[in-house]
C-alpha cells in the first residue's frame, strides 16, 4: 500500500502550527515551565487541524521563499503572544501594586515557574486571573480569536507592520489604566490609613501607633482585596475582547 501526501498542504499545516506555537510561547499560563515544551508542540499542531482546510494561498516550496514565510509566521505568533501576554498582565500588576502600597513588597519570592521574582498578591492576582479564565471559558475566545487571524491574514501574506505603533500604544495605555483602575481604591485606602496613623504618632507619641501600624495595614489590605474580588471577573472579560481586537488587528482586520 501507498500513501500519499500533498506536498503544499502539508507545508501550509506545519506553518500554521508555528504560528500557533509561536503564541502559546509567550502567553501565560502556557508559557510557563508548568506546562511543558512537547505539549505546546503538541497542542499547536492539534489547533492546526482546526484551520487546516482553511488555509489557502500561494505557498512557496523554495527554500529561501519557505524560510521568509516561516520567519514572518513567527513574527506574527509573536507578536499577537505579545499583545495578549500585555493585556492579562494588568490584573497581577493591579495586584502588585496593592503590594508595594499594603507593605508586602518586602516579601519577594522567586517563582521558579515564571523564572522571576514575584510580589504576595502580584501572584495572586495572576493565579486568580488564570482561574477565572478558564473558569468562564474566556481561553476557548482567545484561542478562537487566533485561530480566525488565519482568515484575516493567510500564511502567503505579510501584515501590515504601519499601524503596529498605535496598537502597542495602545495595548500598553489598557494595561496601566486597567490596572489602576483595579487598584486605585486599595490604594487610596492605604494611603489615608498610612496617612491617619502618621498624624497619630505626631499627636500622641506615647501611643506608639507604629507598632499597630503594620498588623492594622495587613488587615485592611486582606479585607480591601476580599471587596475588590466582584471585580476581576468584569475585568478579565473587557481584557479578553481587547486581546481579541488586537489579534484581529495585527491580522489586518481591523
Amino acid at each position: 500500500m501507498t500513501l500519499t501526501i500533498a506536498g503544499q498542504e502539508l507545508i501550509a499545516y506545519l506553518l500554521a502550527s508555528v504560528r500557533i506555537v509561536a503564541w502559546l510561547a509567550i502567553v501565560p499560563p502556557f508559557s510557563t515551565r508548568s506546562v511543558p515544551t512537547m505539549a505546546k508542540v503538541v497542542l499547536s499542531l492539534g489547533l492546526a487541524f482546526a484551520v487546516a482546510p482553511e488555509l489557502a494561498g500561494d505557498i512557496p516550496v523554495g527554500t529561501y521563499e519557505l524560510l521568509v514565510v516561516a520567519l514572518t509566521q513567527v513574527v506574527v505568533g509573536a507578536g499577537m503572544g505579545f499583545v495578549t501576554f500585555l493585556l492579562f498582565q494588568a490584573i497581577t500588576a493591579a495586584g502588585s501594586l496593592v503590594d508595594v502600597f499594603g507593605g508586602f513588597a518586602l516579601a519577594q519570592g522567586f517563582d521558579p515557574l515564571g523564572m522571576n521574582m514575584n510580589t504576595v498578591f502580584g501572584k495572586f492576582h495572576q493565579q486568580l486571573a488564570t482561574m477565572l479564565l478558564f473558569a468562564s471559558g474566556a481561553h476557548l475566545l482567545i484561542l478562537g480569536g487566533l485561530l480566525s487571524t488565519f482568515e484575516l491574514l493567510p500564511l502567503g501574506e505579510r501584515p501590515d507592520v504601519a499601524g503596529a505603533p498605535g496598537l502597542l500604544t495602545t495595548a500598553f495605555t489598557m494595561f496601566f489604566v486597567t490596572a489602576v483602575q483595579i487598584a486605585l481604591p486599595m490604594i487610596a485606602v492605604l494611603f489615608i490609613a498610612d496617612l491617619g496613623l502618621a498624624l497619630l504618632t505626631k499627636v500622641a507619641p506615647q501611643l506608639n501607633a507604629i507598632n499597630v501600624m503594620f498588623p492594622a495595614k495587613i488587615g485592611l489590605t486582606l479585607l480591601l482585596l476580599g471587596l475588590s474580588f466582584p471585580v476581576l471577573p468584569e475585568a478579565m472579560d473587557r481584557l479578553v475582547e481587547l486581546a481579541t481586537e488586537a489579534m484581529a488587528t495585527i491580522a489586518g482586520g481591523g
